[in-house]
């Protein structure tokens, strides 16, 4: 029997769970029309909670923004899961490309100020990697085994270039050039 001293870990309340999601939300939402320096307090206000409740989850402004970007890390990998059962391998592919540079345009409040917390942690770094590389070898394993992408690509090529891309762009308008490099990748990857 456990002594009576010892706290047993207990599952998060379901209110303090849905609090976490609305501040994960507002913040994605306020940081990328904002910057990365707009106000804790609007992400609060705009979650609908108050700023105790923003600082107990996050209580740092790089704890926030670290969740808000393995929020997005996650949300692409299920992405790349959903496509890869419902929709052609090469298809599924670029869509899940073009999601990641539809992503990048609309958080570019945001990427200053994830990169300096993707810099300072490189367990952050690591478990973007992971996740990512996962996603990109699920969709790639399925246009191999098809027969209808090249082989001689790992995910983690693939990842490169597609930040690649993404730093390269320097114009406002950068965004329809993304996309239209990610095609010409995607069809340089079929096989002939």
């Amino acid at each position: 029997m456990e002594p009576k001293t010892e706290k047993t870990r207990r599952k998060p309340r379901a209110d303090s769970i849905r609090n976490r999601e609305l501040l994960l939300e507002a913040a994605t939402q306020i940081f990328s029309t904002g910057g990365p320096q707009a106000s804790l307090e609007a992400v609060a206000r705009q979650a609908g909670v108050g700023i105790g409740t923003l600082y107990r989850h996050f209580p740092t402004r790089e704890a926030l923004f670290e969740a808000v970007y393995r929020h997005e890390v996650d949300q692409l990998t299920d992405l790349a899961e959903r496509l890869a059962k419902d929709i052609e391998p090469v298809e599924a592919l670029r869509r899940w490309l073009h999601a990641n540079v539809r992503l990048v345009a609309t958080k570019k409040g945001m990427i200053e100020g994830l990169q300096l917390v993707a810099h300072g942690s490189s367990e952050l770094k690591a478990y973007s990697f992971e996740r990512l590389t996962a996603a990109i070898a699920l969709l790639l394993e399925r246009g191999v085994a098809s027969g209808e992408l090249r082989s001689d690509i790992s995910p983690e090529d693939l990842l490169r270039t597609l930040v690649g891309i993404f730093y390269s762009q320097g114009a406002a308008e950068w965004q329809p050039t993304a996309l239209r490099l990610v095609d010409v990748f995607v069809d340089g990857l079929r096989r002939r």
